[in-house]
């Protein structure tokens, strides 16, 4: 019965990390069907380069430093109960991973190659294992003072602030450095719209993103005999949510649309094992909400650059997200209890400052040693041709 339950656990783990691998073909697609038809190749190939260079890093540094698990034994040691902690390593590191492909939607059409790679190596070997290992791991004892000083740990069952957030807010730093593309805003303060090249893409990769999503919060659980149904109804009801909210106030624009479920998605992760059916509900409307707005005001308002709006579908919603645990998820609103609003306000900030720090950083650096954006001249052409010397479609 054990070899059956490890088994088990071993199988159940590694249907997640499937799932939520076939998300990075949604954040690929999501951003295709967004960008401008001369930079639809530099989006796939963004995606699926970052995630090997995401693989490399998480392997060698970022895993260990976050767990302590050490892969620099013999195969028999690590073929034990089945090889667990093999295909908990691969399912983590498809959340560790998300962090290049949210940033690259940021960044999206001005920035340059290899630098991102660069970039990507240092947020998933050091930067995103630090918060990942004070959240779920109880590195630093953190964890131990918050329960101590206010009764209650920090609750993220599936990542509002650990990997969206972090994300988000990683990629506002990117932005920052990186600057506006060429043409978006005049001298006379007027916004040049780029409308989506392909809005059937972008609906396939919210499509994908959406269904992958039940892998990212389900099977966080991480052991059949944790897994929870509420998990799953709420991770529905906040998408649901997400999508009214993004069709209202969005004004019926199939980007923001599209956009609704993820935003309502990110926001539910941290609380949907705690929260009622109701309560996820309402998170994702709020969160629908808060991309459309923050997306308008960032791009029109503030005159920030950021492609997708990741700064405000991870970046805030993942905030908004941690702080509705702390709010759904009491017996009043007939959570399950066991968090504390004060403490998830604490655990929001405290990801935003690494992240921020971190993102300007590492971005800093990049900057000024190697640059990190594309010439006036590539820009114009292109990323495709720039880069990748092809473009998404033959003139022949």
């Amino acid at each position: 019965m054990e070899e059956l339950q490890s088994g088990s656990n071993v199988f159940f783990v590694l249907i997640g990390a499937t799932m939520v691998l076939a998300m990075h073909a949604g954040f690929a697609f999501l951003e295709v069907g967004t960008v401008r038809s001369k930079n639809q190749v530099n989006a796939l190939v963004k995606i699926i380069t970052d995630f090997a260079i995401s693989t490399i890093a998480y392997f060698f540094i970022g895993y260990s430093f976050a767990y302590g698990f050490d892969f620099f034994v013999g195969a028999e040691v690590l073929a034990e109960k089945n090889g667990y902690e093999l295909v908990k390593f691969f399912f983590l590191l498809t959340f560790a991973a998300a962090i290049p492909a949210i940033i690259s939607g940021g960044i999206a059409e001005r920035a340059k190659f290899y630098p991102q790679l660069i970039a990507s190596f240092f947020i998933v070997a050091l930067i995103y294992p630090l918060f990942e290992g004070i959240v779920w791991n109880g590195n630093f004892g953190v964890q131990d003072f918050l329960k101590h000083t206010f009764g209650f740990a920090f609750h993220d069952f599936a990542g509002s602030m650990v990997v969206h957030g972090i994300g988000g807010w990683l990629a506002f730093g990117a932005v920052i450095l990186l600057g506006s593309r060429i043409g978006k805003y005049s001298k006379d303060g007027e916004v040049t719209t780029h409308p989506p090249s392909s809005v059937p893409f972008l609906a396939i990769g919210s499509w994908t993103l959406a269904v992958g999503w039940f892998g990212f919060n389900v099977i966080s659980a991480q052991s059949v005999d944790a897994v929870s149904g509420l998990v799953a109804i709420n991770s529905l009801m906040a998408m649901v949510g997400g999508i009214i909210g993004a069709l209202i106030f969005g004004k019926n624009d199939p980007g923001f649309i599209h956009n609704g479920p993820l935003a309502g998605l990110v926001a539910v992760c941290a609380g949907s094992d705690i929260m009622h059916p109701l309560g996820a509900l309402i998170t994702g409307l709020i969160a629908g909400f808060v991309f459309v707005f923050f997306f308008i005001q960032t791009q029109n308002k503030w005159k920030i650059d950021d492609v997708l709006g990741v700064w405000a579908l991870h970046g805030l919603c993942g905030v908004w997200g941690t702080l509705a645990a702390g709010i759904f998820g009491l017996k009043i609103f007939a959570g399950l209890g066991g968090v504390s609003f004060v403490v998830q306000l604490i655990g929001a900030l405290s990801g935003i400052v690494l992240a921020l720090i971190g993102g300007f950083v590492v971005y800093g650096i990049l900057k000024q040693t190697m640059g990190i954006r594309l010439s006036e001249q590539e820009e114009y052409e292109g990323a495709d041709i720039s880069i990748h010397k092809i473009s998404s479609t033959s003139d022949i």
